[in-house]
């Protein structure tokens, strides 16, 4: 069968890929063609549009790029109607990928939402257009599943795809040598994959680098940059710069700082003790604060409904903050209240094998 997968950022990229390699064991005659990234690309098929090219954070962000999206959405639609795949599977990305679906659904193709749309923030009655728009809908929330049932749609629950990606990952023993790190611990900097955030994030985060003397700090870079580019963001302070090896990375953390997103929750994953961080643009933060109906922003806290990390953000995610934050978490009883917190996470996470769960719902939804 042939299947049209969107994703428009790094974590889609992953997931997306994950999903593919498990959709080839399902359907031995699987077809691809994608909006994604290098690790899809990396399963095969045809990639249209890479999401380098796509992602933009923020609302004042995406109105100053709308000629931008307004053109990858049109090229989007014209692609899917000329592949006329079996199913398209349509990876988070919310504010582009329910446009994409309204078309399809239009167009009689079929939709499948891997990665619910996070509508349980704000503007909840997107629901009902999801309701309209997409057949089958896959959360990797245990709490979604309620949330949805309680706008009367029914969901699978798939479990968490970063748990696959996790429980394949080998580390590499030889990590500290290749990358000419020493013995001392290290504090992981995880500043996102999007350029905005990079630029607001590195920054700041490298601010706190002196006060650590018995610290080795390594960044975890977006591989849609060069290093050339980090290295103006880094300047004269010492942080070493690491591509494409970001578990390998958590596996040797002693403890991190990291941009809200999906790297909180894989950090905790992997029991390194973190600093959530997040700065938007001063209008985008506005209205977001006016829309917004979470008490959290990092996925850590959001699953297990309590503070379990701190997050700075915005006006509070500053050096003094973050030196403070970091300082309580390397040693003494907040790191190991947290490490402990982290086992309820991952109790309620559940086992690895969302994408081939995925996979198999996917091909038998489509067939019947």
């Amino acid at each position: 069968m042939k299947y049209y997968l969107v994703a428009g950022e790094a974590s889609g990229d992953l997931h997306g890929a994950n999903l593919m390699k498990a959709l080839k064991l399902e359907d031995a005659n699987a077809e691809f063609r994608y909006f994604g990234g290098d690790k899809m690309q990396a399963q095969g098929g045809y990639l249209a549009k890479h999401y380098a090219d796509m992602a933009f954070m923020g609302f004042t962000e995406v109105v100053l790029n709308l000629r931008t999206i307004f053109k990858n959405l049109k090229a989007c639609k014209a692609d899917i109607l000329a592949y006329q795949p079996d199913a398209l599977i349509l990876i988070d990305f919310p504010g582009f990928n329910l446009k994409v679906a309204d078309f399809a659904k239009a167009n009689h193709i079929k939709v499948c939402y891997y990665i619910s749309p996070k509508v349980w923030a704000w503007n909840q009655k997107r629901v009902l257009k999801i309701k309209k728009s997409v057949d089958h809908l896959f959360c990797i929330l245990p709490f979604e599943v309620d949330f949805y049932k309680n706008w009367g749609m029914e969901v699978d629950y798939v479990g968490n795809p970063l748990l696959d990606e996790i429980a394949a990952f080998k580390p590499n023993s030889n990590f500290r040598v290749a990358n000419a790190l020493n013995e001392k611990p290290i504090i992981a900097l995880l500043p996102g994959s999007r350029k905005q955030e990079i630029e607001r994030l590195l920054p700041v985060m490298l601010g706190v680098v002196n006060a650590f003397k018995d610290y080795q700090f390594v960044i975890a870079a977006a591989p849609t940059f060069t290093a050339n580019y980090y290295q103006e963001l880094i300047g004269d302070q010492h942080a070493t710069l690491i591509f494409n090896q970001t578990y390998d990375l958590l596996h040797e953390a002693h403890a991190a700082v990291v941009a809200s997103g999906t790297a909180t929750l894989e950090t905790a994953l992997f029991n390194v003790p973190q600093v959530v961080v997040y700065r938007g643009g001063a209008i985008s933060i506005a209205i977001a604060r006016l829309l917004v109906k979470i008490r959290f922003i990092s996925l850590v806290n959001l699953i297990v409904d309590r503070k379990i990390v701190t997050e700075l953000i915005q006006e509070d995610c500053s050096v003094n903050k973050i030196t403070e934050e970091l300082k309580q978490i390397v040693t003494g009883a907040e790191r190991q209240t947290m490490l402990q917190d982290y086992q309820q996470l991952h109790q309620l996470m559940g086992d690895a094998g969302a994408s081939e769960r995925t996979a198999k719902l996917i091909v038998q939804r489509i067939k019947h």
